[in-house]
């Protein structure tokens, strides 16, 4: 087993001596095998654990302790060589892929109980590796949980100069991409911290923005770098620890002040290993002298020289042969020590769960039933003489129970992961306090590995999270994006780093930190936030409305004075002047009319299928009645006159019934032409949301142009017919002839469908609608008044014009 010489690596060390004569006391495990250990000095130092571990695969020349506590490195005069099947050890990552890679050759098992790079997973290179401590795979994995968990997008990654912390930052940087978390820097310091690195260090530190840091490295380190952020007067940083150092209590007693506030994940602790505090505590005299580590840790300790000790180093400066000698009365359980801290017991219970694996594989292979094995023609290995390769195999499959947990390994060799989220608080009396605020367990789904109690975080300098974030450690590079606008990258800088722009017209994001705007569909629109799609304004010409109103009225009052017109004529229809203005042609126009004022009103309300279908050809019949009759008077009036010439027979083409068919017959070809219309591409409703954003217009297509405008151009030429022969017809007799006014409503029906064109063309929705009933309306008008007004005008006002001398006056 290697250590550092510390007081908690003395611990561990204890550890596995407490493990191995536990299971040794054991009577259902390993009943026929008594377990020994061989104990050296790594010095933490990759040369010094490379001489020790051929010396131990080698054989050496000192004796085998069983049962009688850790062995001495001293003295050489055993003579007995024995070679190590199984070495625990190194606890740093970089001796273990040192170990591994001089020890492959021999197939040495090798298991660490604090190496945890994420390298030494790779069973190509390592084969016979295996450990107890998670790989950093999983804590990287729950760090960048944790970042993301508060928010932090923008974190310093800082590391020392080694296997352990390279890896790692390396396995950060690519899994915290997945949860949009960036390094505003990432720095490696050396393990000799020199005061130009410390500058270079705290000067990343203090330029940049991010207030919050995650460091890989063990606590010696972490205490050089606090110490220059005191004498620098650097506050509000929020510290993220590795598992190596989250649990240094040793940094709390000067630096406590700087590290409120710390969060890290820490191993699985062990809440109690039975036995192991008063094996700790007991060390006697005749222990503590046959192992040099333990002298050294005992003259440390109590400040005194042990009799017949060979230490002869000094520390601090002190004159080791100044000291004096110790009396054999001091007591471990008087002074508090790392070593007989059980608190945190989670090394220490990695160091355990080791020895026991060795002990469970080793049980395995004595259980093995001979022509059952798992080796060559299934044969088995003998537990008093076998080879370290076939030890592994029992190991990689090893699945026992250790303190209530159950320990298996997946196929890396490496253990399932749980870790403790640790926040260091401080207590009343101002002492550290760990509390677990948390956990993460790589067995549980992804969504549900990480578990974070928020209300019993202690955040940096006491103050809870909310001022901790709003005095600017929040710790991101861009503020987050509302919903309604989207993220737009930075070139050239890292992702977490964007400006938040608006979402294009028409689209929304409803999530914070949108990557993209969705589109609505074409019945929605953005709200003013942009973060919602809400119904566009359906939008048609209503009744209850005061355009709609207004037209519905003046259409309703075009229709009634027509009929009322009709009324009056009917009523004097034996009087001159009715009889001499083609009396049933008149009766047939002002009813013509009536229905043209009334057909405006198809073109209000919500449109349909069948109401578009029906308002185009109805205007269009409409009109063409009317034009027709108009037509036919005119006809009538202007070859009335050229009847009279003498000879001429041409009035008995002109009589009632050629009248009314003239006017059929007009009207006729406008029905065929709505009837084609209609059997090819019909009118049709249609939500129009092209035309205004926010707006679902909903209007009657025409389907087919080519009909519409056809339509309107039969009319234009009945019109045309109608004002040419009414023109030819001015210069008759003005009593006894109405081509003036067919003429002046003519020359306005013209001026209102020429103005109706372009103004149709250029409108939209309802306003469209709006323009097309005052055409119909405002034509409908012009030919009733000049046509009929000046008539009214002579029946009711001026009666006693309306006689037959009166009408025959030239």
């Amino acid at each position: 087993m290697y250590k550092y010489f510390n007081s908690r690596a003395l611990r561990w060390m204890q550890t596995m001596t407490f493990a191995i004569k536990e299971i040794n006391k054991r009577s259902d495990l390993l009943p026929q095998l008594k377990l020994g250990f061989h104990i050296r000095d790594s010095c933490d130092d990759i040369p010094v654990s490379l001489r020790a571990s051929f010396l131990l695969v080698n054989g050496q020349p000192e004796s085998v302790h069983r049962d009688k506590g850790p062995e001495s490195n001293l003295g050489c005069a055993a003579v007995q060589r024995t070679v190590s099947p199984v070495i625990i050890g190194g606890a740093a990552s970089g001796v273990s892929m040192a170990l591994m890679r001089s020890l492959g050759s021999f197939h040495i098992p090798l298991v660490s109980y604090f190496a945890s790079c994420s390298c030494l997973s790779n069973q190509r290179e390592f084969p016979t590796f295996m450990r107890t401590m998670p790989s950093d795979a999983f804590q990287v994995r729950a760090l960048a949980r944790l970042v993301s968990y508060f928010g932090w997008t923008w974190v310093g990654v800082i590391g020392l100069e080694s296997d352990y912390a390279r890896f790692a930052i390396q396995l950060f940087l690519q899994e915290s991409v997945q949860y949009g978390v960036c390094a505003a820097y990432t720095h490696f310091y050396p393990v000799v911290l020199s005061q130009q690195a410390l500058d270079e260090l705290l000067d990343i530190i203090q330029m940049a923005s991010s207030k919050v840091i995650i460091n890989f490295c063990s606590e010696s380190e972490m205490k050089g770098i606090l110490r220059e952020i005191r004498r620098r007067n650097i506050t509000g940083l929020q510290w993220i620890a590795s598992e190596a150092w989250a649990t240094a209590k040793s940094l709390w007693a000067k630096f406590g002040d700087l590290l409120t506030g710390t969060l890290g994940f820490a191993i699985r602790r062990a809440d109690v290993i039975p036995g192991l505090k008063h094996h700790l505590s007991s060390l006697k005299t005749s222990d503590i002298h046959e192992s040099a580590f333990l002298a050294e840790f005992w003259e440390e300790m109590f400040n005194c020289r042990l009799n017949g000790s060979v230490n002869s180093h000094s520390h601090d400066g002190d004159n080791y042969l100044d000291r004096l000698p110790c009396k054999g009365t001091e007591d471990l359980n008087d002074v508090y020590s790392p070593y007989s801290d059980v608190t945190q017991l989670r090394v220490s219970y990695n160091v355990y769960k080791a020895v026991y694996l060795v002990a469970h594989a080793l049980q395995d292979m004595s259980n093995c039933i001979v022509g059952q094995g798992p080796f060559p023609n299934s044969t088995c290995a003998d537990p008093k003489n076998f080879k370290p390769w076939q030890l592994i195999h029992y190991m990689k499959r090893a699945n026992f129970s250790a303190l209530g947990e159950r320990v298996s390994f997946d196929e890396n060799g490496d253990p399932i992961a749980y870790y403790d989220l640790l926040n260091w608080q401080r207590k009343p009396d101002g002492s550290l306090d760990l509390v677990k605020v948390g956990f993460y367990d790589a067995s549980l789904p992804s969504g549900r590995s990480l578990i974070i109690n928020d209300s019993v975080i202690q955040w940096p300098v006491g103050k809870q999270w909310l001022n901790f974030a709003s005095q600017g450690s929040r710790s991101v590079c861009s503020d987050s994006c509302p919903p309604g606008f989207r993220i737009a990258r930075r070139k050239g800088e890292p992702i977490c780093c964007f400006d938040c722009v608006t979402c294009a017209e028409g689209e929304v994001s409803n999530m914070t930190d949108s990557l993209e705007c969705l589109r609505c569909s074409k019945e929605t629109w953005p709200n003013k936030a942009r973060d919602l799609c809400i119904p566009k304004t359906i939008e048609f010409l209503s009744y209850h409305e005061l355009m709609g109103i207004v037209l519905c009225v003046v259409s309703v009052l075009g229709a009634c004075i027509s009929l009322s017109i009709l009324i009056i004529f009917f009523t004097y229809k034996d009087t001159p002047l009715v009889r001499a203005n083609n009396m049933e042609l008149s009766f047939l126009l002002l009813v013509f009319l009536a229905i043209c004022f009334l057909v405006g009103l198809l073109f209000i309300g919500e449109p349909s299928d069948w109401l578009c279908r029906i308002r185009y050809p109805a205007f269009g019949i409409s009109f063409a009645l009317c034009i027709s009759c108009l037509l036919a008077k005119t006809a009538v009036v202007l070859m009335a006159f050229r009847s009279t010439l003498p000879g001429s027979n041409i009035m008995k083409w002109f009589g009632p019934n050629q009248q009314r068919a003239s006017a059929l017959l007009g009207t006729t070809v406008q029905v065929i032409i709505c009837l084609i219309w209609l059997l090819t591409s019909p009118p049709h409703a249609n939500n129009n949301t092209d035309y205004h954003s926010v707006t679902i217009i909903v209007e009657c297509v025409t389907g087919s142009e080519v009909g519409f405008w056809c339509v309107l151009g039969y009319i234009g030429i009945l019109a045309c017919m109608c004002f040419l022969m009414a023109f030819l017809a001015r210069k008759l007799p003005d009593n006894f002839n109405e081509a003036k006014f067919i003429t002046f409503s003519m020359l306005i029906f013209f001026a209102v469908w020429i103005t109706f064109i372009p103004v149709y063309v250029s409108t939209a929705g309802k306003y469209t609608v709006a323009v097309h009933i005052f055409a119909i309306l405002a034509s409908a008008f012009g030919l009733l008044f000049c046509i009929f007004a000046p008539k009214c005008y002579i029946i009711i006002v001026k009666p006693e014009k309306n006689s037959k001398k009166n009408m025959m006056q030239r």
